[in-house]
Formats: structure tokens, sequence, C-alpha cells
């Protein structure tokens, strides 16, 4: 405390001041990180390409590569990478988002909220040879290639309140398999509670055949997402978790086996569930949305 008083007195306000800090100098300007942050956001770089690289932006600029990439990862820079978005063109956007989030932050009483959907074409892959189990210092190993023994597709309903999953195996994905998955959902909840269905716009969940079937069990309240927003369906969720956990590095001979195993780990699932908990209020995703609406129409083209 005496050194910065002692500071004050000799320099007033300039003495609290960083002085110049021990070891190297520093090399890059202010003006150069400024000029490689401009180029970056800009301008176009040379040769019609469609985005900078460390080795252009060197050379436009006189530093080395090493330097640029310092710079773009000091300031969050990535111009290799690219994101896609796509947004709903639904007229009924709105209501749908507030109609499905409902049933997710306050359920109906004496009423199962269900997240249907199916995983089709599943493949039974084997690889070309066996598997190489980890060992310290190296990982897993398991060889590029693989042979394809036929597809299977899966129809899930998550129950979001206990997070158990009801499932079917089907070889295609047609309606009529859509309707069996709907007698199985039938036989399976208890006939004194109501049954809330949210389902994508999918064609086999809007034929003819469906409709007068919900028309038949009227205790069935089906409520379809947005057209691609399948991001509202929490069992997708379920099914990057069957992906990640299961079928990334899953090898299958046949797609008995395949079946086999699928149910097997959804068994193991529905002895230890785990709900995944909605946690975004419908107004916080409509205003989320509204910022991003605004940002990308004022953005200059």
């Amino acid at each position: 405390m005496t050194k910065w008083r002692g500071r004050f007195v000799r320099q007033r306000l300039e003495g609290l001041s960083d002085e110049p800090r021990p070891g190297r100098p520093r090399t890059l300007t202010d003006e150069q990180v400024e000029e490689v942050i401009t180029r970056t956001l800009e301008e176009p770089p040379p040769h019609h390409d469609t985005h900078w690289s460390t080795r252009q932006m060197a050379k436009a600029t006189g530093l080395s590569q090493t330097a640029v990439s310092r710079i773009w990862r000091a300031f969050g820079l990535k111009p290799h990478l690219v994101e896609t978005w796509k947004l709903s063109t639904d007229p009924q956007f709105i209501d749908k988002v507030r109609d499905i989030v409902g049933l997710y932050l306050d359920p109906p009483a004496a009423a199962l909220v269900l997240c249907v959907d199916e995983k089709s074409q599943i493949q039974a892959l084997d690889r070309t040879a066996p598997s190489l189990p980890i060992l310290p210092t190296t990982p897993a190993r398991r060889t590029h290639d693989y042979v394809r023994h036929g597809t299977a597709s899966l129809f899930a309903a998550l129950d979001v309140a206990s997070g158990k999953v009801i499932s079917q195996m089907h070889r295609r994905h047609r309606h009529q398999e859509f309707l069996k998955f709907l007698k199985t959902i039938d036989a399976t909840v208890p006939t004194d509670l109501d049954v809330h269905l949210i389902c994508d716009n999918y064609a086999t969940h809007n034929t003819e055949a469906i409709k007068t079937w919900f028309l038949r069990h009227p205790r069935f309240h089906p409520h379809f997402t947005p057209t691609y927003s399948s991001w509202l369906n929490l069992v997708e969720r379920w099914f990057a978790e069957l992906t990640t956990r299961k079928l990334r590095r899953s090898a299958h001979r046949s797609v008995a086996e395949l079946e086999a195993d699928l149910s097997a780990w959804i068994q193991a699932w529905n002895e230890d569930p785990r709900p995944f908990v909605w946690t975004k209020t419908a107004d916080e995703i409509l205003d989320n949305l509204a910022r991003y609406l605004r940002r990308i129409n004022n953005s200059e083209h």
C-alpha cells in the first residue's frame, strides 16, 4: 500500500497505471491486431475464396501464421467453420410452441404425456475384422470398413414424467406400423389415464387411418410439433442418448441381432430411467427467436 501511495504522490493518477512488465517485449501492436480482425470480418479473401486461411491472412498482413492463429483464438474467430440453421414456416408455430411447452411445464392431471417418434433405417453393421479393446495409452480400435446386414425401425414413446420408454421394433415405418404402435401404447397405458402424444408432421402420422383411430380412441390427444422443429420433441434427446451409448460402437451380424440388442438396452434403460427436464418457457423461446430474427434481418448481405 505504501508503494502505491508513493507513486500517487509523485505522479498522481498516472502513477496508478501499470508499468512495463519484465520479460520479452510485445511484438504485435494494437494496430496489427485490429487489421487482422477487421480484414477477417469485413474483407473478402483473395482469389474469390469463400473464407480466410491463416496462410492468406499472414501474407496479406505481413504477420506469421502463428500470430494470425493467436489473434483468431483470442477473439474467438473461426473462419473455417460454418453453421446451418432453418426456421419453421409453420403459420401456427407460436400456438404449437405454447401448446407443447405447456405440456412439459404444466402437464394435465390424470394424463400421461408421451413424446413419440420413430428412428428409421437403423443399420445392422458388422466390421470386417474384430474390434480391438481399449488398452493403457491406446484407445479402442476397429476397422474403417463394414458390412451391411439390413435395417430396422424403432418406434419409441418417451414418458416425460418418468423417463421410461414404450418401444416397438419394425422392419418398415409406414402408417400401418405406426398404427400397431399406437395400439401397443393403448394396451400399455392404464385405461383411466388420458394420453397426450407429442409427434412430428411425418406423413405416416396424418393418414386417414390414423385420424380415424384417434377419433375412435378419444382419450388420445395428438399434439404436432411445428415444421422443422424436431428440437421440441424430447424423444429426440433420448434417441441421441441411444445413438451415443449403444448404436455408434455396436456391431451386429443380422437385423434380428440388432433388434434383440436394442430391446435389451431399452429394458435396461427402463429399469433405471432418467427423465429429461424441460426448463425454458414458451415466452423465453419466442423471445430468443425474435432476437435472432432481428439480428439476421439487420445484418448486411
